[in-house]
């Protein structure tokens, strides 16, 4: 038997700025959170079904180092109930901002970053919702 992603663990300075974000762009719900004393430590989010359906959940953690370089790893996010220049006027709004990464001026994606600079790029096929 094979392994299956069940979470992606995100750092960053604003778990519910994030938070809020991601929700919106994959129409996730919070799942859970922990404060301490200093105030929110994490916020989980993922599909309304919760944790082990087919979608992995987020885990967005407060980190107070800065973002150095750009990532080794990415999301790929899909339109599923609307066209790609649809669906990135609803990041944008969301508050996406396009990135140039010196990607291809073919190129068939967007490049966009969430509200912390994290990178993540708007592929052109759709996919079937869940």
């Amino acid at each position: 038997m094979a392994c299956r992603i069940g979470e992606l663990v995100l750092k960053c300075r604003e778990p519910e700025v994030l938070a809020r974000f991601w929700c919106e762009v994959l129409d996730f719900v919070e799942l859970d959170r922990e404060d301490d004393e200093q105030g929110l430590v994490l916020v989980e989010i993922g599909p309304r079904e919760g944790f082990g359906g087919a979608q992995p959940t987020i885990i967005l953690i407060r980190n107070a180092d800065p973002k150095t370089g750009r990532l080794p790893l990415h999301l790929d996010v899909n339109p599923t109930d609307r066209d790609q220049d649809a669906e990135l006027e609803r990041l944008l709004a969301a508050g996406a901002v396009l990135v140039d990464i010196d990607q291809p001026a073919e190129a068939t994606w967007h490049v966009l970053a969430d509200p912390e600079g994290n990178e993540f790029c708007l592929l052109r096929s759709r996919l079937q919702p869940l």
